[in-house]
């Protein structure tokens, strides 16, 4: 028994001791957080979804608590409401959160285009993007397997006859579909938006229009038709600048004008912009 005693007593000591010097070490070298950073944090949704361009909602509420000045109108899942919120804790002015949602430049579903070869592996379009740049005939168009429909927090994508559809009453513009999509594909544009251009093919239009009856061939007709400029065929595709679009006297006329259609007017309001 004393030789027991004689093992255990040091042990004790040694652990009573080390105890001790945690205890002085986490009062002595404790980082002391701002006490707004908790409530801060409660009036953010919890996306974590970057599109405020913080390290998710813990980066963005440490900034709003440590950095003065920092906008309190980031936080574009939250919109108006968590920017409201933020506003009036701080003691800020209210500053209006512009709205997004996410836009698929990709109409080539089953009726357009056809799949170059049967793909049996893990579900997922990355997978299968890394066996001969996916199934489908056209190599920039939507895979279909749903890697972003399965990203998206609010249920706001599905995939119908073989590609992915965004219900923007649902989206809320927090960028995760386009970050997790391989195909990068998929934008986040301002939910005031009336004009898509749904393709991101950029080879030649004789090629483009081989493997897709909806792809952008590059013929540049938009691009003569548009009176602000807006519009530009770039490695034969064409790409819109949103900044020059409200200026369009002729709104419309670009897809009206498109040869093979792949350039449409659509309501973009998304969930926020919807509910007012």
């Amino acid at each position: 028994m004393e030789q027991i005693l004689m093992a255990v007593i040091p042990v004790v000591i040694i652990g009573i001791i080390c105890a001790a010097v945690l205890v002085v070490a986490s009062k002595l070298m404790a980082v002391k957080e701002d006490e707004k950073f908790p409530a801060i944090r409660e009036c953010l949704p919890g996306a974590n979804c970057g599109a405020c361009g913080f390290a998710g909602c813990d980066g963005y509420a440490k900034a709003l608590a440590e950095k003065e000045g920092t906008p309190t109108n980031l936080c574009v899942p939250g919109a108006d409401d968590v920017s409201r919120k933020l506003s009036e804790l701080l003691g800020v002015e209210f500053e209006d959160v512009v709205e997004k949602v996410a836009v698929i430049h990709c109409a080539g579903d089953c009726n357009c285009t056809d799949d170059k070869a049967l793909y049996y592996g893990i579900n997922s379009c990355a997978a299968a993007k890394l066996s001969f740049g996916g199934k489908g005939s056209c190599t920039y168009g939507c895979i279909g397997l749903g890697d972003c429909m399965n990203a998206c927090p609010n249920n706001a994508i599905c995939i119908e006859n073989g590609i992915a559809h965004i219900n923007t009453r649902l989206c809320t513009g927090c960028g995760i579909c386009s970050h997790t999509c391989p195909q990068h594909i998929i934008s986040i544009v301002d939910d005031v938006e009336k004009v898509v251009v749904t393709c991101s093919n950029k080879d030649k239009g004789a090629i483009t229009r081989k493997v897709c009856s909806n792809g952008c061939i590059g013929c540049k007709k938009c691009e003569k038709v548009c009176s602000t400029g807006a519009i530009k065929v770039t490695n034969n595709v064409a790409v819109i600048d949103y900044s020059k679009c409200p200026e369009c006297a002729d709104f419309g006329i670009c897809a009206r004008e498109c040869t093979t259609g792949c350039i449409m007017l659509s309501d973009l309001s998304g969930i926020h912009r919807y509910e007012k």
